[in-house]
């Protein structure tokens, strides 16, 4: 069932975002993991689109914020307005009070907005004037940013990138694919053909059933030996957090849904390993010098750690 919903859902999702597949079910993956998107490329290539359609496939409600300089963080929270009507003060919901958030150019606004984030991503609500309140369930934020051109922004701190369980580049589609879009936009907007194919409450029981995908303790070794290397190069500042080893393990259980599978293999943690911890670590600027990014240091990695071998450890989903 699980397997069959998944496959509709990337379909739906891939009449809007043309050749993308390996994209869409990597995002699809964090959203069964129950953890947020950073979407890092240049202008232009389906970022905002991927967001909007995977919330038209999942049903999800959906606010999106185009983040500018001076966004505050009560368009993100909420904030407290006195009504002389009622002589009381009154809430008002922020843009987080919806399933899917999206927050277009997250690094073009201040440091104290991008912060108002930090509660809601990982608590799944917001206090504003000393009272906690829950966003709805499930809860998802997809934030876009790009990665050419400084002028006006703000990076986002290390410990904002942490809570992200991965980070997609989309890349420029090839020539066949452009060729598609142009004809597919001709007399409509794909997006408009896009149906929702599950519903939120088949998202909560697939994100709930997550924990009954089988891993073996020597594939969760491997895990924390991948993580552990990391912390132990001569290149990293920072290698990769807990939070990161526990994103990581979510996101091979995602992977294994989504491959058929009921267990964990090795595969699947170094199918996501780069989407996943690339963003994590932290390079000396010895690494910048040499021209070496996060996404090598993570190759080097696999290609050191060893992968356990695998019997059969379970059945389809």
């Amino acid at each position: 069932m699980i397997v069959e919903q998944s496959r509709a859902i990337i379909d739906e999702v891939g009449k809007a975002l043309v050749g993308k597949r390996d994209v869409i079910e990597k995002a699809l993956m964090a959203i069964y993991a129950g953890g947020h998107i950073l979407l890092e490329d240049v202008p232009g290539t389906g970022k905002t689109t991927l967001a909007l359609a995977l919330s038209r496939a999942l049903d999800l409600e959906c606010k999106r914020v185009q983040f500018t300089p001076d966004t505050m963080p009560s368009d993100i929270t909420g904030f407290s307005m006195y009504d002389r009507d009622a002589h009381a003060f009154r809430f008002t919901w922020g843009a987080a009070n919806c399933n899917l958030l999206l927050g277009d150019e997250i690094n073009r606004t201040s440091a104290k907005t991008q912060s108002a984030l930090l509660e809601v991503m990982e608590e799944l609500s917001v206090t504003v004037d000393g009272v906690t309140r829950k966003v709805p369930r499930p809860f998802v934020c997809i934030a876009t940013e790009n990665p050419v051109g400084s002028a006006g922004t703000q990076p986002l701190p290390d410990s904002q990138l942490d809570r992200f369980m991965v980070r997609l580049s989309i890349g420029y589609p090839t020539a066949e694919d452009q060729m598609e879009i142009l004809k597919a936009k001709r007399y409509a907007n794909p997006l408009d053909s896009v149906q929702a194919k599950v519903n939120r409450d088949d998202l909560l029981e697939v994100q709930n059933f997550l924990g009954n995908v089988n891993i073996a303790d020597s594939v969760l070794a491997y895990i924390v030996a991948l993580c552990e290397r990391t912390r132990e190069l001569e290149l990293v500042e920072l290698g990769i957090s807990p939070r990161g080893i526990i994103a990581l393990t979510r996101m091979s259980r995602a992977c294994a849904l989504i491959r058929e599978r009921d267990f964990v293999t090795p595969e699947d943690v170094r199918e996501v390993f780069k989407a996943t911890c690339a963003h994590r670590l932290v390079l000396k600027p010895q690494a910048r010098i040499e021209s070496i990014d996060a996404e090598t240091v993570l190759d080097q990695v696999m290609s050191e750690v060893a992968a356990p071998s695998m019997g059969r450890a379970g059945g389809r989903a």
